[in-house]
């Protein structure tokens, strides 16, 4: 798989990269140890270095990531963040100094390493200045227990205050097909300042893949149960997406999930986006995203027919809205 820099200071990741959330936090019951592991290691095999998690995914997710890598730790990437309080996203936020430091101890031995590669604060905590946050972690990569600082759904005024006392070498939010938001301010900063981007959920929270409709029932504990764009109504309306989006995958003999991969590498030469997944085949089917090539006109044809369409219902509920963008 080809390879990506994000931000100025050298960050080498694969063109793809690996969400791990999902194996145990936030889309139903957790997949079984043994196969998470399995299934990282497929992605390592099939070209991808740059692996994804965080304290508020529990920390088994943080096992599970750091022991499956261990045997290629130095030829990976690993990616973990910090931002809420005991590490548990309902309790709130807090990036205060002790607190990042306490994270990322905890971190490095749950993930088996001395060292995190990128290290994110979650979300922008407004009860601690980002000068103190961004100055923790240039210490905490003075002291060689991290190598990059990354922010997660932060704004503009966030993003330069943050990067004015440390580089920042990725900002992770949600983009895809069908969230642009980020192309009206985010994109422009993060040119302008050399800051690589990292969308999550890439392929909608699975919508894009064709795998879900109106009539899908989630598990009692996955998240979509309470995002409004995942409402039985939203599914209905918003299907017609995924049916342009088939037609288009048939024509360049690819999968819907992959052309949409495929329009996310098109977009910046520094975009990594990073699609989680439970499923081997469902891994490999993303992997060839990466070798889809849209060009130029392509791009201009799927602008073209998504923007005669209209998304229904918010990508958040107003509760978890309210922590975005700050």
């Amino acid at each position: 798989m080809q390879k990506r820099i994000l931000g100025k200071n050298g960050l080498e990741v694969s063109a793809l990269g690996m969400g791990c959330m999902g194996l145990n936090f936030g889309y139903g019951p957790a997949t079984e140890k043994g196969q998470g592991i399995k299934l990282i290691r497929e992605a390592y095999e099939q070209g991808i270095t740059f692996f994804d998690t965080a304290e508020a995914y529990g920390q088994l997710n943080e096992e599970l990531v750091g022991e499956a890598l261990k045997p290629f730790r130095k030829e990976v990437v690993i990616a973990t963040k910090f931002g809420f309080k005991d590490g548990n996203s309902s309790l709130g936020l807090d990036s205060s100094p002790e607190r990042i430091r306490k994270v990322v101890d905890n971190s490095l031995q749950r993930l088996q390493t001395d060292y995190i590669d990128l290290f994110y604060q979650h979300r922008v905590d407004p009860n601690v200045p980002m000068e103190d946050v961004a100055g923790t972690v240039k210490d905490l990569i003075a002291e060689g227990k991290v190598k990059f600082f990354g922010l997660s759904e932060a704004g503009v005024a966030s993003i330069r205050k943050a990067n004015a006392v440390q580089p920042v070498s990725a900002l992770q939010s949600e983009y895809s097909i069908w969230w642009r938001e980020p192309e009206l301010e985010i994109l422009p900063t993060l040119e302008e300042l050399g800051i690589g981007f990292v969308p999550f959920s890439p392929l909608g929270k699975g919508f894009l893949t064709g795998a879900i409709n109106e009539n899908t029932q989630f598990d009692s504990t996955d998240f979509r149960n309470i995002v409004p764009r995942f409402s039985e109504e939203n599914r209905k309306a918003n299907q017609k997406l995924v049916e342009l989006l088939s037609d288009i995958a048939k024509q360049k003999e690819a999968t819907p999930a992959q052309i949409a991969l495929g329009w996310l590498l098109a977009q910046k030469p520094w975009i990594v986006p990073i699609p989680g997944t439970t499923k081997s085949h469902r891994l490999t089917e993303n992997i060839g995203g990466a070798s889809v090539n849209l060009t130029p006109s392509d791009i201009v044809a799927i602008d073209e027919a998504f923007a005669k369409t209209n998304v229904q219902g918010d990508r958040y509920p107003s509760h978890l809205q309210k922590r975005v963008g700050k």
